[in-house]
């Protein structure tokens, strides 16, 4: 039988009277896999996706070939919150054991994120009365197969989930699979050692499925608004040394500001989503597997006693801007570059106060409308100075005739090389220079004007 997601033929059944159903088995599963073949499960399964067949119909389980590239929508029309798969998932659920094809085993690694725009994926709902909030409905699975030679090395999960009003929504998931040649833990690092100005902020979370401790790498984001400027599911990441403000519009309703504690608990829950990291790279180049590489990040909890309501139409408490503070220090300079180490990162949120406004700035009596607030974030980057010297003494604080740091006229410098008060280039460099300088004038000594004179008379006197 030929299967058309991944054209290749399986095994041929036995002849049979027509009026008997065949049993058709999965082939059993080879040791390397060639292109087009089935990928298999650790139970020696089929490993599946929904996807779309060749008349456009939509499939569940739909057999997943090796280095066969598809992306699949499926549209589903939602009467009732689901509660399988594939539109209700648990990343246990989605943190399969697949065959590597050279004897091994990976395991499925799932990143969830959250869609804060839902018209990719919804249909404008019907008006109706009782509709149902569906929580954490499964819109996307994005899966990343790195593949070497005949074999897999690692398997990466995007799922991105989202909060939809089950009310005869036409729902529209999507599903695509690529495969990429190389090793998903080959990362680009952000310097060697440190830190370099300009590179990404490595952030981790811990992975303790396998035997031992893992960190697996993820971004540190900031919002990243889409074109009309709401809020987008994917962020835009964080780079070493470069302090940055970046903000969207999110649409609430009024019937959303009536509801004030659950909007903070929405909000909040944005703003953890925009960056999942719990952990910190100290230097550009970390090690996964070992943790003094990593740093904790610091949460500041937000006061649970702080009012959330204030009045029709008004929520105030809303945790609408996230900062980030990092604390950095230059350790060491290689090849005339500083290198910079991470020392600590605090996290804390900053409440503001939703006002839904109309005209004259009264709260509008329609619960169906909508009005945007501002979700933000920002980083701050701060050099630690390390001062280990002794402390100056007060003639050292008012006296600067000699100091070169704080006089435009250096004395000390005029004797360079001999002393190293100027830096304004290499010792070694200035010093070469110099002596070619004495070389030169000691030539032009010998063979100037006295040394001449002394040589005439020589030659007189000889004469």
């Amino acid at each position: 039988m030929c299967y058309a997601f991944f054209y290749m033929c399986s095994s041929t059944p036995k002849p049979r009277p027509s009026f008997q159903k065949p049993v058709l088995s999965a082939p059993l599963p080879t040791h390397i896999y060639q292109q087009g073949d089935p990928i298999f499960t650790i139970s020696d399964q089929y490993f599946t996706i929904p996807q779309n067949s060749l008349v456009g119909q939509c499939v569940d389980n739909a057999p997943v070939a090796f280095l066969k590239n598809f992306q699949a929508q499926c549209v589903t029309r939602l009467l009732s919150c689901p509660t399988g798969p594939p539109l209700q998932t648990t990343p246990t659920e989605l943190r399969v054991q697949v065959r590597d094809g050279q004897g091994g085993v990976v395991t499925v690694d799932v990143t969830d994120k959250m869609a804060v725009d839902l018209r990719p994926f919804v249909a404008s709902p019907v008006a109706e009365d009782g509709r149902l909030l569906c929580e954490n409905v499964t819109l996307a699975l994005n899966y990343k197969f790195f593949w070497k030679g005949n074999g897999l090395t690692n398997i990466t999960l995007t799922r991105i989930l989202g909060n939809v009003l089950s009310a005869s929504v036409g729902l529209t998931a999507s599903y695509s699979v690529v495969f990429l040649n190389g090793d998903a833990l080959a990362q680009p690092n952000s310097g060697n050692p440190g830190y370099q100005v300009g590179r990404p902020v490595i952030g981790g979370i811990v992975d303790t499925l396998g035997n031992g401790t893992v960190i697996q790498r993820t971004p540190v984001n900031l919002w990243k608004p889409v074109s009309s400027g709401l809020c987008a599911s994917e962020g835009r990441i964080v780079l070493f040394g470069e302090n940055s403000t970046a903000g969207c519009l999110l649409p609430v309703s009024l019937q959303n500001l009536t509801q004030c504690s659950l909007l903070s608990q929405n909000v909040a829950s944005l703003q953890r989503a925009l960056s999942t990291a719990t952990h910190i790279a100290r230097n550009g180049d970390p090690d996964v597997l070992n943790l003094t590489d990593w740093l904790n990040i610091s949460f500041v909890e937000l006061n649970s006693n702080q009012p959330v309501g204030g009045g029709i139409g008004i929520c105030s408490g809303i945790p609408s801007h996230r900062h980030i503070h990092v604390r950095s220090i230059v350790t060491e300079v290689v090849g005339g570059l500083p290198q910079r180490e991470i020392q600590a990162v605090e996290v804390s949120d900053h409440v503001s106060t939703w006002k839904f406004e109309c005209g004259g700035g009264d709260p509008c009596l329609e619960p169906t409308g909508i009005q945007t607030f501002p979700v933000t974030s920002s980083i701050t980057f701060t050099d630690i100075s390390i001062n280990t010297g002794p402390p100056k003494t007060r003639f050292q604080i008012n006296f600067t005739e000699y100091d070169c740091d704080r006089n435009d006229v250096c004395w000390p410098q005029l004797a360079f090389p001999l002393t190293r008060y100027y830096t304004g280039e290499s010792y070694s460099l200035s010093l070469a220079k110099g002596l070619i300088l004495v070389f030169f004038f000691i030539t032009a000594s010998i063979l100037g004007t006295p040394w001449k004179q002394i040589r005439q008379a020589w030659r007189s006197a000889s004469l």
